[in-house]
């Protein structure tokens, strides 16, 4: 029986360029397609549909429907991706400490 790395299993769930960055937008409430492309203009809009997927398939984001027309469609997340705030939290501090202190370009 292998053992798994849980910090390569982490990094399995979070690779991806923007999966982090949908989390840390999530984190304010749930929002609908078109205010996560909003924040992250950069994104295309099949790469967002995909990495959305991707956080709904591990269990982190949930994808609600609502039946009207057109329809509308929020994401939020669940309690287990809620549980990464501490950890964006983290990344967050790391950031600002590098951009402060040791960015040179």
């Amino acid at each position: 029986m292998s053992e798994e790395c849980p910090v390569n299993t982490t990094l399995n769930i979070l690779n991806g360029k923007w999966k982090l960055l949908i989390i840390k937008e999530l984190l304010t409430g749930t929002k609908r397609f078109s205010e996560l492309k909003k924040a992250m203009p950069e994104v295309t809009q099949k790469m967002l549909t995909k990495q959305l997927r991707e956080l709904e398939y591990y269990g982190l984001v949930e994808r609600k429907v609502y039946p009207e027309i057109p329809p509308r469609v929020e994401y939020s997340l669940t309690p287990l991706g809620e549980s990464l705030r501490p950890v964006l939290d983290v990344l967050h501090r790391w950031g600002e400490d590098y951009i402060k202190n040791y960015k040179k370009f």
